[in-house]
């Protein structure tokens, strides 16, 4: 896409990171499938796999990783709420989209069982829904479908903690006018390695908001996709991070504009400190010939506390329309700012106290977005406890 393309006062920073305006994160090496075996085994020289330690991925790439873990799951939900276990027979797994990486179709293909979480139409649940998955050891592979039914409203909060290799695939599929708000948080031990394929599919003026969280882990990439069912449409992603010292986190999302008149909005922040702290941030979003009245835009920051971590930020568009109501994005990376620290250590704040508020003002505007008082509250500590980590 030409720099045009760009709103104004949008920016891009290639200091730190790595900025790029091109299709090619979009192009990926095999057609979506949900035969493991349409994929290639990467190589790391892939598109979809150039900025991935894929020797990190205890097998999970190139189909040596076996089931071999296990991992407690809880759900609590309100009772009007259908909570299910089903075969791989079921005909409501594979809505939202196939897998389009082979560790997606790995996952796809190594479940014993899924489980369908529906919320019936009409319901507007005044709980959330709430999926604890712990870790415990060993590989595992998962399949999750959450369904909405028209005009159903519903907030679900998903939190994966404890040690393991995880691959799983998650579907939301909303129905006409449905509302809900998904939070995910990514928890993990210093050594487990999490991979998921998240898929939205949004029906006709219904709204889909993901917050996603991602603090623990040794390697956590992750594959939010959005697609239409119908006009009206919108969807908002957010997300924060917080890498530290040797961990991967790479997020990347495709918002796939394929339906007239829908809108998406893309916000993630991240923070890094510590030695080979690497974050990655990819932002795909097409939009098609047949969208017309398409409203879009995608924002990436990340604020760099110490030496020895990376960045690389990669926003794509792709428009192939020209009757659309706007479009654009930015990328910007920078280092932690003294100023501000000066500013606030000049009129009593302790150094780092300071550095804690700064921290925490560079993510206020997401933290909100959570709308859940217990999970902001565990997201601050754990921001205060990586701080406090880093000074110790």
């Amino acid at each position: 896409m030409a720099d045009q393309s760009l709103p104004a006062g949008a920016t891009t920073s290639g200091s730190i990171a790595v900025a790029a305006e091109s299709t090619v994160a979009t192009r990926m090496s095999a057609p979506p499938s949900f035969d493991v075996a349409d994929f290639p085994v990467p190589h790391g020289r892939e598109e979809e796999w150039r900025f991935t330690p894929l020797e990190r991925l205890r097998g999970l790439h190139d189909g040596t990783a076996e089931a071999s873990g296990g991992i407690k799951a809880e759900i609590s939900a309100p009772d009007v709420v259908t909570v299910e276990t089903v075969g791989r027979d079921d005909s409501r797994l594979g809505r939202a989209g196939k897998p389009v990486d082979r560790v997606a179709a790995q996952a796809y293909s190594s479940f014993e069982r899924a489980t369908v979480v529906t919320v019936p139409k009409e319901a507007v649940l005044t709980e959330p829904v709430r999926v604890s998955l712990h870790g415990q050891g060993g590989t595992t592979f998962g399949h999750t479908v959450f369904e909405l039914g028209a005009f159903a409203e519903a907030v679900i909060v998903i939190d994966h903690t404890g040690d393991g290799v995880r691959a799983a695939n998650v579907e939301y599929v909303l129905g006409d006018g449905a509302k809900l708000t998904v939070v995910s948080v990514q928890d993990w031990d210093d050594t487990a390695v999490h991979c998921s394929q998240h898929n939205a599919l949004v029906g006709r003026d219904a709204t889909f908001k993901s917050v996603v969280i991602t603090f623990g882990g040794d390697v956590v990439r992750l594959h939010p996709r959005v697609n239409y069912a119908g006009p009206g449409g919108e969807a908002e992603l957010y997300g924060l991070f917080f890498t530290d010292n040797g961990q991967h986190q790479e997020h990347r999302l495709l918002v796939d504009h394929d339906t007239p008149n829908c809108r998406s909005n893309v916000a993630y922040k991240g923070a890094l400190q510590g030695q080979d702290a690497h974050a990655v941030w990819i932002g795909d979003v097409l939009i098609r010939k047949a969208a017309t009245g398409t409203d879009t835009y995608e924002l990436n920051r990340n604020l760099v506390l110490t030496d020895g971590a990376r960045v690389d930020s990669v926003p794509n568009l792709e428009i192939e329309t020209g009757e659309i109501v706007g479009a654009g994005h930015a990328s910007a990376t920078g280092r932690f700012d003294d100023e501000q620290l000066f500013y606030l250590m000049s009129r009593g704040v302790p150094a780092d106290e300071a550095r804690r508020l700064v921290v925490r003002g560079f993510f206020a505007e997401l933290v909100q977005q959570i709308g859940l008082a217990d999970v902001q509250e565990r997201l601050l500590a754990k921001i205060d406890a990586e701080l406090e980590a880093s000074v110790a």
